[in-house]
């Protein structure tokens, strides 16, 4: 046998080899020189349509720098010593579509924030207005919907399944060149830490994310959604290999709280500690180097409640090992409020015991009134916690909503002839009537009838 063929031979064994270790999704449609070639073609041209292109317009407020004194009146109060204006802004990112008959797309706050309008663009070329249900900054997960036929809905893996190691496939439209697929491995879990303030839990990969992918997907070789592309790590904004994305069930979680209430019901556990390191286990007297140091418990909080106490060791939520206090404060900050968690715990005897903690609602809220009706704007809404409907918790001055008549107390608990359970029906009934709506209010002892347009 020549050096030709045993070259050839040589690639043909490593081929074969290669082929046997694709997982069982993989498509082999066609050949090469007799071999069958591996493909992600025939899953992503099912997957793809379910990724969008998203484009924003709207203005902020930005400080008007080294204005001389003089100069300050034409910028309005001329004693103003940071005199603001508004300036417009357009911006591109990517979204998912998880359910195609409701219309809904998840995607990024960052992307959406601040927006007066807000286009889809589908990859079949539709375009498409979208009207924001729900946002939540601290784990930039924002809820999108659209009204319109033939949509394409990417279906939602459970990202707890996840190891480090296994493929990843990126979907988003990076510097709005078009949608654009790559791929690479899941690098690492639980990553934290980009932002101190913010609830976190990255997937970490190496499929190459940039600017414009934000809100766009992460999929693995089904096609099943991982987790959602959120923010990069690299020079001037560039790909490094060093990507992040939201773990789906962490998204799947915010958005769910998001439809029913219209806000992210943020469950608190009531604890403040640190991440246990080796150098720190050697001092605590500790077999394991991971998890979530307890120093402090907050009085009459969930984790008192379960019995949980200062100088205990919290090594999992619900059975998923977690590495670092930082893991644990963001997978109990997508967990809803009034849920419980089964949390893992080392005494300070060095005995492990389970708890089960009933997490308690947080005081911040996040609700959109003006997505249900834009004649609620300036309402804070809430679902009733003393029966059904919805209640008003404040109205601010000057708005729609006092516009219309309505008060703080009041408790909406009708759309025209609809009973009103919660936030989300309300939501479902006006969306539905495109005339005059009539709100059944239970205002004390009194029922009357406020009408919206």
């Amino acid at each position: 046998m020549n050096k030709m063929s045993v070259l050839i031979s040589s690639v043909l064994l490593t081929s074969s080899l290669a082929l046997t270790s694709l997982p069982a999704q993989a498509n082999l449609p066609f050949s090469v020189s007799g071999q069958k070639v591996p493909s992600l073609a025939p899953m992503l041209e099912e997957v793809t349509p379910a990724v969008v292109l998203i484009s924003v317009r709207g203005t902020h407020e930005v400080q008007q720098r080294n204005i001389p004194d003089a100069f300050k009146f034409f910028f309005g109060n001329p004693r103003q010593q940071n005199p603001t204006r508004e300036r417009p802004f357009q911006g591109l990112g990517s979204g998912v579509i998880i359910d195609a008959d409701k219309g809904y797309i998840v995607t990024n706050n960052h992307v959406i924030n601040e927006a007066d309008e807000i286009q889809i663009t589908l990859k079949d070329g539709r375009q498409i207005e979208a009207t924001k249900i729900g946002a939540d900054e601290s784990s930039d997960i924002a809820l999108l919907q659209v009204d319109s036929k033939n949509l394409t809905a990417v279906t939602i893996a459970d990202s707890d399944k996840l190891r480090v190691g296994d493929f990843a496939v990126a979907i988003g439209s990076p510097f709005g060149l078009g949608q654009t697929v790559t791929s690479g491995i899941v690098s690492a879990l639980g990553r934290s830490g980009l932002n101190a303030d913010n609830f976190e839990d990255f997937i970490q990969t190496d499929a190459a994310i940039n600017s414009g992918n934000s809100g766009g997907a992460l999929i693995n070789l089904r096609g099943e959604l991982i987790g959602i592309n959120t923010a990069i790590i690299g020079p001037n904004g560039g790909n490094v290999g060093i990507g992040f994305a939201i773990p789906s069930n962490m998204v799947k979680s915010l958005v769910d709280q998001i439809i029913e209430f219209g806000e992210v019901r943020r469950g608190v556990l009531g604890v403040s500690g640190r991440s246990v390191t080796g150098e720190f286990a050697k001092a605590m007297e500790l077999e394991g180097a991971q998890g979530a140091f307890v120093e402090q418990v907050v009085e009459d909080s969930a984790a008192q409640i379960a019995g949980i106490e200062a100088g205990d060791v919290i090594t999992k939520v619900n059975g998923k090992r977690i590495k670092s206090f930082s893991e644990l404060r963001g997978k109990i900050g997508a967990i809803g409020a009034g849920n419980e968690v089964k949390l893992s715990v080392i005494k300070a005897d060095g005995d492990e015991e389970t708890y089960t903690v009933v997490l308690k609602k947080a005081e911040t809220a996040n609700v959109e009134p003006a997505s249900i009706h834009r004649m609620l704007e300036g309402a804070e809404l809430e679902n009733n916690s003393k029966g059904f409907g919805v209640a008003i918790k404040a109205v601010e001055a000057d708005t729609p909503a006092a516009m219309i008549g309505l008060r703080a107390g009041d408790i909406i608990s009708g759309v025209n002839r609809h009973r009103v359970t919660n936030i989300a029906e309300l939501r479902d009934y006006l969306k539905d009537n495109k005339g005059i709506s009539l709100l059944k209010i239970i205002r004390g002892n009194t029922n009357l009838f406020i009408r919206i347009r």
